[in-house]
């Protein structure tokens, strides 16, 4: 009797494990995500600011590039809700060269109505 309740357990711990799907874990305050790759490729970045309007919400973020060479990264900005729910279709990943020893800045528009917060997602 004791072993059937262990394998039951067992069972629906493992299936509780395989339904979750893959995310990066982040608070809904973190709004700037960084690979440590970026980090260890000499890139430091401010978390983006956000600007809402009636029209179309925008934000920016400066990157900063601390090695003698350029570096090629990759971002993509997410856009959230008031309820804080990801807005769909997610905007295409974009890349930008960030000269030796300089900064770049990137801005992104939701093109959504009803964007309230966003989120900078970079990688190599």
């Amino acid at each position: 009797m004791q072993r059937g309740r262990i394998a039951v357990l067992a069972l629906a711990i493992v299936l509780a494990g395989c339904s979750s799907r893959p995310a990066i874990p982040v608070s809904d305050e973190q709004t700037l995500v960084m690979e440590s790759s970026v980090l260890a490729a000499g890139i430091t970045a401010e978390s983006p600011s956000l600007t809402l309007s009636e029209i179309q919400p925008s934000a920016s973020s400066t990157l900063y590039n601390e090695r003698r060479e350029p570096v090629t990264i990759h971002y993509r900005f997410f856009w959230y809700d008031v309820r804080g729910l990801e807005m769909h279709p997610l905007e295409a990943p974009r890349t930008a060269v960030i000269p030796a020893n300089s900064s770049v800045t990137l801005y992104g528009s939701a093109n959504y109505l009803g964007a309230h917060k966003v989120r900078l997602y970079l990688y190599l």
